[in-house]
Parts: structure tokens; C-alpha cells; sequence
């Protein structure tokens, strides 16, 4: 096991203004009523519209973390972004949040971290240590993503399953007395997968400037049959040596919260698992897959619904591009 006395100690969530329902989508992609819904299980997504940019929605999450944890931003002492996506490719994303957030002379350090689907897990695990050393007192990590901007309206059914919004979790180091910790974390990854799930262009392989006539090579691809048919190979075995790992069953956990993927293949992982229906936080319907906000936006979720209080032992789970696999498990 790898103990960590860390908590979390707010949390914050945005939600683009445009809601995008299933009937709206079916038409976009012209299919017949009902397809989106039975395709994706998503009901309603989110889209930004005018003026809402990935720093602005980061942004408002953190400061709605920070009120809930009764902060401030002075009492920050790093900002991590940990999305999938990026506003722009230089400089990171987290320099834009700082600036949204009209900190732009503060001097905290502001920075990146990209997992894709588990830039949150990652971040969460990395900075975690941070904390637990005394280097930082508070970590301030936001999930910010604009999935629209980048789907392939050809690639129907994975397009349909995306969604933005952000979401912010602040980290700080908890008291003697007090349970909540990080009790272990687990990460592969098998680059067999890596051309599974994938946005070709924009990097030094395939620049921008030089790709006029290969627009699609900047638009996300993935191949979700084959994603889940690895994911559900890999997952079993993986998941057995994180219990084993950190001394846990199953049954122990109040709550798994899970990369909200397709809500199809998560109800399918779910039974392969043994996880209850109880125990299962799904929020896809009404929010579909938010990348690497998912997985916070869960933990949000969870606390605001009230299923998730103080000495819960919870299990965040998830895959990613890549591909990766990732757990952890913690007590709230």
C-alpha cells in the first residue's frame, strides 16, 4: 500500500449553458428517432456556446471549490489542470485558468497534467505526494474539457457520447485524528491500444500549418468496440491486484466512481466486476462522457447527493486512451 493522510476538501463543478438532449442529436446526425438514446444511453449533454472557453469553466469550478472548502485562492499553493484536452497548445491550460480567475499576479505555480480520460486519477496520485511531503499545503486540481470542439460527426456513435463541463477538487494534507487518506493507487498502461483512441494532428508528427488538405487527421477518432474489448480483458485482472494491493474487497466500498465512458459498456464492466447497483455512481445520463471531468464531477456529485460522507472508504476507476487503466482507492 501506498498511505497518503491527504483529503479532499472542496469541490466544484460547471456545466456548459446549451443543453444538447438525444432528439436534438438524432436529427444532427440524421438517424432514426431513438438511435442517440439507444447507442449511447446519454440523455442530455452539454455544449459551451459564446463565450464559455475551457480556462472560463475551469475557472468557475475552482472558485466554487474554494467556497466550499471555505478558501481562498491565497491559500493555494499550486494549480494543476488535469484535462485531456487543452485550450490551446502553448502555454498549458492551468496559465489560462490562474488568469480567469483574475490571479494573474499571484505566482502560483499553474501547470498541466495529461492522462487523458485519467488526467484527474494521475493528477490526483502525483500532486498527492506533494501534499503528504510538506511541499504544498492546498493543491487546487481542475478538469476542464471541450469535447465538442473536436468530434467527428462521421464517427456517429462516439461523438454522440460526448459532453463539457469542468470540475475542481482541492487537496490538502488531513489531521492525525482524522481517517480520510489515499490508501493506494494503481496505473498500467499497453500501447497496443494507442491508435484505438486518438486526435492525429496538431503535434510535431502531423503540424497544423503543414495538414490543410488532412482536416479530419484534428478530429477525434476512437474505436470504441475495440476499446472495450481490451478494456474488458485487462480490467478483471487489474482491478484484482488494486484490492489485493491496498487489502480490500469489493463490498467494502460505499462507492465506485468510474470514468463515465458509454453507459452501455460501463453497465457491462459493472456485472464483470461485481459491483452493485448501489455502489455504482452513473451520471452519464445527464452529463455523457467529460473526459477526465468525469471522474471529479462524480466525486461532486456524490458529496452534494449525500453519497459520499466523511469515513467512506470510495474506489475511483477508470481506462483511458493510451491504453491506460487506472484505480484508487481512498477513504473520503
Amino acid at each position: 500500500m501506498q498511505l497518503r493522510k491527504v483529503k479532499i476538501v472542496g469541490t466544484g463543478k460547471y456545466l456548459p449553458k446549451r443543453a444538447v438532449t438525444d432528439e436534438e442529436l438524432d436529427q444532427k446526425l440524421g438517424v432514426q428517432a431513438g438511435w442517440t438514446h439507444k447507442a449511447t444511453g446519454v440523455g442530455t449533454r452539454y455544449y459551451v456556446s459564446e463565450g464559455e472557453t475551457a480556462s472560463m469553466m475551469g475557472a468557475q469550478a475552482a472558485q466554487d471549490a474554494l467556497d466550499a472548502a471555505g478558501l481562498t485562492f491565497a491559500d493555494m499553493d499550486c494549480l494543476v489542470c488535469t484535462s485531456g484536452t487543452k485550450e490551446q497548445p502553448l502555454p498549458s491550460t492551468a496559465v489560462f485558468i490562474q488568469q480567469a480567475m483574475g490571479q494573474e499576479e499571484s505566482g502560483v505555480p499553474a501547470f498541466d497534467i495529461d492522462a487523458t480520460c485519467l488526467s484527474f486519477l494521475v493528477g490526483l496520485d502525483t500532486m498527492s505526494y506533494l501534499v503528504a511531503a510538506g511541499r504544498y499545503r492546498y493543491v487546487l486540481l481542475v478538469a476542464t474539457e471541450i469535447a465538442s470542439a473536436g468530434l467527428n460527426w462521421e464517427n456517429k456513435e462516439s461523438a454522440a457520447l460526448f459532453g463539457d463541463g469542468a470540475a475542481a477538487v482541492i487537496i490538502g494534507a488531513s489531521a492525525p485524528e482524522e481517517s480520510a487518506r489515499i490508501i493506494h493507487t494503481s496505473l498500467q498502461t499497453y500501447s497496443k491500444g494507442a491508435r484505438y483512441s486518438e486526435i492525429q494532428g496538431g503535434g510535431t508528427r502531423l503540424p497544423a500549418h503543414l495538414q490543410k488538405d488532412l482536416a479530419e487527421s484534428f478530429l477525434f477518432f476512437m474505436d470504441g468496440q475495440k476499446i472495450f474489448r481490451m478494456a474488458s480483458r485487462l480490467l478483471p485482472d487489474f482491478i484484482d491486484q488494486l484490492l489485493e494491493q491496498s487489502h480490500t474487497k469489493m463490498e467494502d466500498f460505499k462507492l465506485v466512481i468510474p470514468h463515465q465512458g458509454s453507459a452501455m459498456a460501463m453497465r457491462l464492466i459493472r456485472k464483470k466486476l461485481g459491483i452493485s447497483k448501489q455502489q455504482f455512481l452513473d451520471i452519464t445520463l445527464n452529463h455523457g462522457n467529460t473526459i477526465a471531468a468525469s471522474i471529479p464531477m462524480g466525486i461532486h456529485e456524490a458529496i452534494i447527493q449525500g453519497r459520499m460522507e466523511r469515513g467512506d472508504r470510495i474506489l475511483l476507476m477508470g481506462t483511458a486512451a493510451g491504453l491506460s487503466l487506472g484505480g484508487m482507492v481512498l477513504e473520503y
